[in-house]
């Protein structure tokens, strides 16, 4: 996968561009910062002609603080790549800033929809797609932050994505196949027509299999199409952090979420009529609640295993990201 990066050049004596007034780095911040982040991110302002800067790296792994300090460093606006964060009512269990801790850097793509009218990927790419032109004509640097892989590619590759209604009858018979095989039974014949899509996809995230399968049913194409080249100039971020590491910080955020009120949160969805099956309600921080709720398990046990799946997804977020060439990958500490 290759994306344009602009690198700083070691022992280079000409004088750089003047950087334009609404891309120059404020010397009261950058002093604050990693030199050589500084130095790359200044020389990609001065030359990039549609910049957009990334920000990826794990769950947990300090994306949200390191957005916010870049943000302010280089005058931008904040678009989420979660899927998760897209539904109102999960602040809690998809870690949604709160608007009093985003220091007025304006966000956008959190809470558009609710959770029974979830976004198709074409939908979410359109709908940011046109965040980043808004964002270009104020003279601001768009940023996306989130871990969401096939979210992020979706923009910076510029795949075509059919965009294609629900087809209610050929659903209802891949649930009914999966409520006999289970999900992996469809994961495998996804692998079969589509490998790629196959790939991005964990075989028990049943809802996405039946997306993909769809897609290949109605228009005899595969999920994501043959990609073009990017609109866009790419500066990749990534939040690198030792293993045991993030793991430890995996494990304290679900505890501060339990203690944040994450049961009542998932206890309003469900009191508000929001079914299992939904995408949104099979996601992270609520489906492993949902036991405990319904007197199945003790909540030690579902904080257990909310931390065990959380950790899974972080492994499966890093094999994603290390298919992206040029990611300056850094620690927060060393931001």
């Amino acid at each position: 996968m290759k994306v344009k990066l602009f690198f700083r050049l070691a022992n280079s004596s000409f004088d750089l561009p003047v950087i334009p007034a609404y891309n120059r780095l404020p010397m009261s911040l950058s002093t604050n910062f990693n030199p050589n982040l500084i130095t790359d991110l200044q020389f990609f302002l001065q030359t990039a002609k549609t910049p957009l800067v990334i920000i990826l790296g794990p769950t947990a792994s300090g994306k949200t603080a390191a957005s916010i300090k870049i943000a302010k460093l280089i005058n931008g606006e904040i678009i989420s790549t979660d899927s998760r964060q897209l539904y109102k009512g999960m602040e809690i269990g998809t870690e949604s800033i709160p608007e009093n801790e985003r220091r007025n850097i304006p966000h956008h793509m959190i809470g558009v929809t609710t959770p029974d009218k979830p976004l198709t990927l074409a939908e979410y790419k359109d709908l940011t797609t046109q965040k980043i032109a808004e964002i270009h004509t104020r003279k601001k640097i768009p940023m996306l932050v989130g871990g969401t892989g096939l979210y992020i590619s979706a923009i910076i590759d510029a795949y075509d994505l059919p965009s294609i209604p629900p087809d209610k009858k050929f659903r209802e018979k891949l649930e009914k196949e999966a409520k006999k095989n289970g999900s992996k039974f469809l994961h495998e014949k996804l692998q079969k027509i589509d490998p790629a899509a196959a790939a991005t996809i964990h075989p028990n995230n049943l809802p996405y299999i039946i997306r993909a399968l769809e897609i290949n049913h109605i228009t005899g194409r595969n999920k994501k199409t043959a990609k073009s080249k990017s609109p866009y100039d790419i500066f990749i971020i990534g939040m690198d952090q030792p293993r045991a590491k993030l793991y430890e910080r995996i494990n304290n955020r679900v505890n501060l979420q339990i203690e944040k009120g994450l049961v009542d949160e998932v206890k309003k969805l469900l009191a508000a009529g929001y079914k299992e099956y939904l995408p949104a309600m099979s996601s992270l921080g609520v489906k492993e609640i949902i036991p405990y709720i319904e007197g199945e398990k003790s909540l030690g046990e579902c904080v257990e295993i909310l931390q065990k799946n959380t950790r899974h997804y972080a492994k499966r977020q890093m094999t994603w990201f290390r298919r992206y060439d040029n990611v300056r990958w850094i620690s927060p500490d060393k931001l």
